[in-house]
């Protein structure tokens, strides 16, 4: 026995660690696993009993490069570092670990805790300086070793490469031939497929557009498997879009030879772990590009036209770069807009019921805390509407040559779905034969086998008729032939393309691709309130400036213009608002809103513009002006106009009174106010007014420019009189009072109401009152 393995090392386990790093090296190489299996026997001559031997199995087929994945390895640390372990037997020291951190790590805890390590060179105590020093040696120079390993490896794969020989698995349409040349698949059915999926992405633009049409023409995509049974078969299904974009950009598939596309990138994970993730190359990193190796399917440039266009597509890129796929919406220069004032995309919202209301907006500006308004916003018909027309211009000439190759495209890709279509009968009737002549050339006394395949016979010929009826159905729905009837139509439609490009059945991903044929992108910029200037730049580097009047808001629309309210105003001098309805309705005149004018129209503009309503000229009284001259209520005023007492005009059928008093009928009214007994009784209470006779003088003010002065009624003003609160006298006898105010007076009157409540409403309602009548 070794000196260095002691009693206290005996009486713990010893755990012997089996690892292999491939399962092809478990499958194949069966001698290692042996030899690291014998290390129990080895124990057992060093003196641990077999029960005290225990053996770690789980990692076998899994690399020693990291201890993710290593369980039985994370539970041989975990029993060191809690003291359970006498000694660890490996082989050698790359089955432990081929890190140099966890190799340095199991050394250290063997070392703390006494544990020794046994390989078949010798014994080893961590806790001894040069057995530490060896020991950390081996496990330097084994990750080296792995190092090295790969080296040669990858350097042999890289030059067979670089010759174009180093074989690989072969995307879906390709396969290798008796001289191990990549050549296309002989089944035409596969070149079809794959074929269709360039065709249709030539049409609608993206991956996804694809896969729809794929699943609107009813196709299917095939898959080739790799190991087991199944090797090299090919399985046929659904279209998805990974597998469309694995198509897509695989350079195989325009005639190149690539090698080294990807790369591994190590990466600090969320858990603290390091891990190795793929990363995409650029085509001038590729380490192997060799052109023109094999058949195409398509052609280098078209390769890179697709590339760009998916760039473009993805939505997660970088605002300033891409613009999106062609998707659904009413925005149809989504993607193609840039704001003139911060360089971005426009991107379109979509409000109203369903999104009926898009709108181009910049928001980046407001985002970023920049400012408090959006960078622009417009919306999408006043932009959409010029550049389509401007489209429209361009493509006048050559409408017919362009709906002539419109339909031969979509004639190839309708021959191309029936062809896909046909090859797929074609393959059930070959199965179905070969299903039937299996079943003839069995012996008809062995009835078990007999019965199975007969069984297979009815089952293909099913799969078969289910197949032809799905291929009539899909016939007569998605009308894969063109009648020449409809020739005819279409062609017709080309000398109208406005007709086509509004037509119900036009869709929006359809108009805008259109657009991305001719407009590179379109820049806004904002020259006035209501004018934008296109900066459009079409492909192929052509530049143009289209200016655009943005249509007023609609405040503006419904706002009256200024010579319609300087009409009103010259009208409303003489006429009432009925009056003016009329002139106005019978020159044919229509309101913002485009209506007949009504009486309340006329009203609204008169209060929003401040236009009085017809005023009396010099020497003449409204009603109350001469209800006020006489000391009697209005009604009295009205008795003597409706009995011809009093002599006046009016404006209208039911516009106001405006009086004329001459001296002979005045000296009538006031004698006829002092006689009668009802009409002097309203004045009784004014009688201990002054009644000196005189003018009234400039310091003087009547009892209604009082009540306005304090905005309260005229019965306050006709109370404070009363009460003596204010001096008043009549300028003649039965005329108008006539109230000296002077500054203390004011002064006690306005405390007195501004401290009344009832006064201070009184007065609001006055001041509403005042307001209205000063808008008529």
């Amino acid at each position: 026995m070794n000196h260095k393995v002691t009693q206290n090392h005996l009486q713990k386990p010893a755990f012997i660690y089996v690892r292999q790093s491939t399962m092809g090296q478990v499958r194949y190489h069966q001698e290692s696993t042996e030899r690291q299996y014998a290390l129990k026997h080895r124990a057992e001559e060093m003196g641990w009993l077999p029960h005290l031997i225990r053996v770690l199995d789980g990692d076998l087929g899994k690399s020693g490069a990291r201890t993710d994945g290593r369980e039985d390895f994370k539970s041989l640390v975990a029993e060191v570092s809690m003291q359970n372990v006498g000694a660890v037997f490996a082989i050698e020291v790359s089955r432990l670990a081929r890190s140099c951190a966890d190799w340095h790590r199991l050394l250290e805890l063997c070392a703390y805790t006494g544990t020794l390590i046994i390989d078949e060179d010798g014994c080893y105590n961590p806790a001894e300086f040069n057995d530490q020093l060896l020991l950390g040696l081996k496990g330097t120079m084994s990750q080296a070793e792995l190092h090295f390993i790969r080296a040669r490896l990858y350097g042999g794969k890289l030059n067979k490469a670089k010759k174009g020989e180093l074989r690989f698995p072969l995307p879906v349409g390709f396969c290798f031939d008796e001289q191990d040349r990549i050549v296309l698949d002989p089944d035409e059915e596969v070149r079809g497929a794959v074929s269709m999926i360039f065709s249709l992405f030539r049409e609608t633009g993206s991956a996804y557009g694809v896969v729809h049409k794929f699943v609107q023409l009813g196709l299917r995509f095939p898959k080739r498997s790799f190991g087991g049974v199944w090797q090299g078969k090919l399985v046929w299904g659904g279209l998805t879009h990974a597998r469309v974009l694995g198509v897509l950009k695989n350079p195989s598939y325009a005639g190149v030879y690539a090698f080294g596309r990807y790369h591994y990138a190590k990466e600090l994970s969320a858990e603290g772990k390091i891990i190795s993730r793929p990363k995409v190359r650029s085509i001038e990193d590729w380490q192997v590009k060799i052109d023109a190796h094999h058949e195409s399917y398509i052609s280098w440039d078209e390769y890179l036209k697709t590339q760009t266009l998916l760039q473009s597509n993805r939505t997660n890129g970088e605002p300033m770069i891409v613009t999106g796929a062609a998707r659904e919406g009413l925005a149809l220069l989504q993607g193609l807009l840039l704001c003139g004032t911060c360089g971005r995309h426009l991107h379109p919202r979509y409000t109203g019921n369903g999104g009926i209301y898009p709108t181009y907006q910049c928001n980046w500006r407001r985002r970023e805390g920049l400012s408090t308004t959006s960078c622009m916003s417009v919306r999408c018909a006043d932009i959409d509407a010029v550049v389509i027309q401007r489209i429209f211009d361009l493509l006048q000439p050559d409408q017919l040559q362009i709906a002539i190759q419109a339909l031969t495209q979509l004639e190839k890709r309708d021959s191309a779905a029936s062809r896909q279509w046909q090859m797929k009968i074609d393959r059930a009737e070959y199965e179905t034969q070969l299903a039937q002549k299996r079943y003839e050339e069995v012996d008809p006394t062995n009835r078990l086998v007999a019965a199975t395949l007969e069984r297979r016979w009815n089952e293909a010929l099913l799969k078969l008729e289910e197949i032809k009826q799905s291929a009539a159905q899909l016939q007569r729905e998605a009308a894969l032939s063109i009648t020449a009837d409809q020739k005819s139509q279409i062609l017709s439609l080309a000398k109208d393309l406005p007709k086509l490009w509004n037509a119900s059945t036009t869709q929006p991903q359809d108009r805008k691709r259109i657009i991305r044929l001719l407009v590179n992108d379109i820049t806004v910029e904002k020259v006035a309130p209501k004018s934008l200037l296109l900066h459009i730049r079409w492909h192929g580097g052509k530049t143009e400036d289209v200016p655009i009047q943005l249509p007023p808001n609609q405040a503006d629309v419904m706002r009256y213009p200024e010579e319609f309210v300087s009409r009103v105003r010259d009208l409303a001098v003489e006429h009432t608002d009925p009056q003016i309805v009329a002139i106005l309705n019978e020159e044919g005149q229509k309101s913002s809103t485009g209506k007949r004018f009504t009486p309340s129209m006329i009203s609204w503009i008169r209060f929003k513009h401040e236009i009085a309503s017809p005023s009396p000229a010099a020497g003449e009284y409204t009603v109350a002006q001469a209800a006020s001259k006489f000391g009697v209520s209005q009604h009295v005023v009205y008795y003597w106009l409706e009995h011809n007492i009093l002599a006046a005009r009016r404006i209208g059928e039911h516009g106001p009174y405006f009086i004329t008093i001459d001296e002979e009928a005045e000296r009538k009214l006031l004698n006829w106010v002092t006689d009668s007994p009802r009409l002097s009784k309203s004045s009784s209470r004014h009688s201990e007014i002054d009644s000196t006779i005189g003018p009234q003088r400039s310091d003087e003010l009547t009892v209604a420019q009082v009540a306005t002065k304090f905005g309260v009624s005229h019965h306050v003003v006709y109370y404070w009189i009363e009460n003596s609160h204010l001096h008043a006298r009549r300028s003649r006898p039965g005329g108008p009072l006539c109230i000296k105010l002077d500054e203390q007076t004011e002064k006690r009157l306005r405390q007195w109401v501004s401290h009344s409540s009832r006064l201070k409403k009184n007065f609001s309602k006055s001041s509403q009152k005042k307001t209205v009548g000063g808008a008529k």
